[in-house]
């Protein structure tokens, strides 16, 4: 039996008169990258956010990498937290720091024993890794939207995480660029070992990187499967116009 890092199950939940999540069941699989879609206000951050424990669901349960997520201390939290990378939508760099300072920084707060030398060594090669040695002396505001999204990544990766959490990878990228980053998340999966959750609306960046597609609507996982097996030929008329807005329409 494959092993689940994540696994939700009947996950409800409201704010006041609106109901969000709707009963929500999902698995991510160790090794997987999962692509999570959904319209804009389908519950994908809410989502997200119960899995990393910044909201509690109303009923049903979330656990991840085996603990009950709504049951942990903010000590147990914390220490699950270190184990769960967040790629943030706008990379989330501190402008006043250089590349290396923004790589260092998780590093300083969470991992107290590591010499010089060896943070060094860990900055140079994921910034390897990505693609990007050359800027490790640069700021952010020298940097390209693609070339934030990368040092997005190697951050995230700094403290070695076994999840990955990409939300909206592509997001204001072109597509030479968009292609790039889709082969990074792959990448990231190949040599790091993670497991990935990847929320998107781009179905490119779904069929490259996703060995399964949920598409969340109206509160509940609609359709899971491969991108075969959920697009292109669906019968439910929401999801097939999202797949002909991708790649018909364009």
């Amino acid at each position: 039996m494959e092993e689940k890092v994540i696994e939700a199950r009947n996950l409800m939940k409201s704010f006041g008169d609106l109901d969000v999540l709707k009963g929500v069941d999902l698995d991510l699989l160790k090794g997987e990258n999962l692509v999570v879609l959904g319209k804009s206000g389908s519950g994908k951050s809410v989502l997200i956010k119960i899995m990393v424990g910044l909201l509690k669901q109303d009923s049903g349960a979330m656990r991840v990498l085996g603990k009950d997520v709504a049951n942990l201390g903010v000590k147990e939290l914390n220490k699950l937290r270190l184990k769960i990378g967040f790629s943030f939508q706008n990379s989330a760099l501190y402008d006043s720091m250089t590349v290396k300072e923004n790589l260092e920084f998780p590093l300083v707060r969470n991992i107290k024993n590591l010499s010089r030398k060896e943070k060094d060594k860990k900055i140079e090669g994921l910034l390897d890794s990505v693609g990007l040695p050359q800027s490790i002396n640069q700021m952010p505001s020298e940097l390209s939207g693609g070339q934030k999204k990368r040092i997005g990544v190697a951050r995230t990766l700094i403290l070695e995480p076994e999840i990955m959490l990409y939300d909206e990878p592509t997001a204001g990228l072109d597509p030479i660029t968009c292609m790039d980053i889709n082969n990074l998340i792959v990448q990231v999966r190949e040599e790091y070992n993670t497991s990935s959750i990847v929320i998107t609306h781009d179905l490119t960046c779904a069929k490259v990187t996703g060995d399964r597609q949920a598409v969340l609507l109206d509160g509940q996982f609609d359709a899971v499967g491969t991108f075969e097996e959920v697009f292109p030929h669906a019968e439910d008329k929401r999801i097939k116009s999202f797949y002909d807005y991708n790649f018909i329409n364009s």
